[in-house]
């Protein structure tokens, strides 16, 4: 079967995650992407041999394990497009193609005529995407932004729970540039839909800390409309106990997500062992459980402590009204056969990576399914191949674009 952007063509000159991360999606639905990068220098993710410090081993036959999560299915050609006829062959190149996405920093594509009203001037039907830190108007529209930026400028490092109240976590890399590209994923979708439905070519613009400030969208609007900040507070504060996690005897973890607590109270009582507590007034509303909190996540932690994580979610799950689940390490995720079943993480046939098991696609399309096409284009794989299908070029036009080095 075919994808459900089958016959959907995109022109990316970007780099890193914010952005690509979206054509990845794209791609993941069928629609068929040409990354272009430049001659000698490439997207800088190839050549990113740590994560946190931590060594990334590329096995033999794969440029780069950073560079092939956001462009699989992609092809690559290289283009140099600092020179006149480099910037000539995306223009006979941009007809043939629905989406234009770029993520460089604002000003670039401009200074090399690669800008909305250039290339629309080539193709009018072109939808074209911006990706950028901060976005496009304001004192820091031309900024430099990555995702850690994001994190930071968005609220979101002061939304995140640490245990230290006095510190600021660390967080997971790429988070940020993942949302944002979540976010252009949509907006591409939507302006396509609209030049279907309506006729129209447009520009849109995407950011880094736009999409994250999105992304808490229940905190911010609740701050925003009551003038105040909810500051995060510690695991041992949670003023609803059932709203929270606990280390188990097996050192990891159970999470418990229950809101209407005091119909769920009496039940999980008797899941723990502590019937005791039913009635005792320290805890028997959800006010005085609030106001007695730190006292009965102590008691709680004490009682987790005495059976394994497995043990408990076998009994927790016994009463229906209680929400859980075992917090998950990474590592743990393809065992997971709620995770393995609806296709979340899939096995995938990689040339170079033996066993490799990838992020699947997060939505199930019943006649459209999205499918992994094939692994990150090595450097310039694909320049032939696209210049001569879509460009129109003969292997004499290629000989000379080599000779003048503009790919």
């Amino acid at each position: 079967m075919a994808g459900a952007l089958k016959g959907i063509r995109i022109l990316e000159m970007a780099v890193w995650h914010a952005g690509p991360g979206a054509t990845l999606m794209l791609s993941d639905m069928g629609a068929e992407v040409v990354k272009i990068e430049q001659p000698g220098v490439g997207d800088p993710m190839r050549g990113l041999v740590k994560l946190e410090g931590a060594d990334i081993l590329n096995p033999q036959g794969l440029s780069s394990l950073m560079y092939e999560i956001p462009n699989r299915n992609k092809k690559s050609i290289t283009v140099d497009l600092t020179k006149p006829q480099g910037r000539e062959i995306v223009y006979r190149l941009i007809p043939k193609f629905d989406v234009f996405m770029q993520n460089f920093r604002p000003g670039v594509a401009a200074q090399l005529g690669m800008d909305y009203d250039t290339l629309k001037k080539h193709n009018p039907k072109l939808i074209y995407a911006n990706v950028s830190g901060y976005g496009p108007k304001g004192p820091d529209g031309g900024a430099r932004g990555q995702d850690y930026i994001g994190l930071a400028r968005s609220g979101m490092m002061t939304a995140a729970y640490d245990s230290d109240p006095n510190q600021l976590p660390h967080m997971a890399p790429g988070m940020a540039d993942q949302m944002t590209s979540v976010t252009l994923c949509w907006g591409i979708l939507a302006a396509l839909l609209a030049r279907e439905r309506q006729g129209v070519s447009q520009e849109i613009h995407v950011s880094i800390v736009g999409s994250m400030i999105n992304l808490q969208l229940f905190r911010t609007m609740a701050s925003l409309f009551l003038n105040q900040e909810f500051p995060p507070r510690q695991r041992t504060e949670m003023a609803n106990p059932l709203y929270n996690h606990y280390r188990c005897k097996d050192d990891k973890w159970v999470a418990l997500a229950v809101l209407a607590s005091d119909r769920v109270w009496p039940v999980l009582c008797e899941c723990l062992g502590m019937t005791e507590l039913i009635d005792d007034p320290r805890f028997n509303s959800t006010e005085k459980r609030a106001d007695n909190c730190r006292e009965l996540i102590g008691i709680m932690d004490r009682i987790f402590d005495t059976k394994t994580r497995d043990e408990w979610m076998q009994i927790l799950r016994q009463r229906k009204r209680i929400i859980c689940s075992p917090v998950m390490d990474i590592l743990e995720l393809p065992n997971d056969p709620q995770v393995t079943e609806n296709n979340y993480i899939v096995d995938y046939d990689h040339p170079s990576l033996e066993n490799a098991k990838v992020v699947g696609f997060p939505v199930t399309f019943t006649e459209t399914p999205c499918a992994i096409q094939a692994p990150a284009p090595q450097f310039g794989q694909h320049t032939e191949e696209v210049l001569i299908e879509l460009g129109d070029y003969t292997w004499d036009d290629i000989a000379k674009l080599r000779e003048e080095e503009a790919i």
